[in-house]
């Protein structure tokens, strides 16, 4: 288990795991009003949130299923990364892919966190590929 440095100038409390194997973390919305979301539109929602993660981390911000499918609301940049230099507050594009009006409250779960960890990599200019049984198959190729 890794720490993670977090200031929390939300009205609400950090982060946390909803179950033992859960792999992300909700973040609230952290607004002085609610913010009406018409269909098609976004918003940049604040959560109030700000972390220092370690070399070699990431934070991917992805949306919440139960939103999803209930409200059809979404991450427009799905999912966004939090690089590990970064030390702005945590915001969250929301978008409304409904038919529907919705209203984003100071306090609901709008997004989950997860912390993954990463490689960089450095490229080596070749002329050939190893083969391999898909090759170039892509997008579909398996029919399936």
């Amino acid at each position: 288990m890794i720490k993670i440095p977090i200031i929390n100038r939300s009205k609400h409390s950090l982060p946390e795991y909803a179950t033992p194997l859960s792999a992300g973390m909700d973040l609230r919305a952290n607004i002085d009003a609610p913010i009406l979301l018409k269909p098609l539109q976004r918003a940049l929602i604040p959560t109030g949130l700000y972390i220092a993660l370690p070399e070699g981390y990431e934070a991917q911000i992805r949306p919440r299923s139960g939103l999803a499918i209930k409200k059809g609301i979404s991450i427009l940049n799905a999912p966004g990364t939090i690089d590990a230099d970064y030390r702005g507050e945590i915001g969250i594009i929301l978008i409304n892919l409904s038919n529907e009006d919705f209203i984003v409250e100071d306090g609901e779960r709008i997004a989950q966190m997860v912390i993954a960890r990463y490689e960089h990599v450095n490229f080596e200019k070749v002329d050939t590929l190893d083969e391999t049984e898909r090759g170039s198959g892509g997008f579909g190729h398996t029919g399936i």
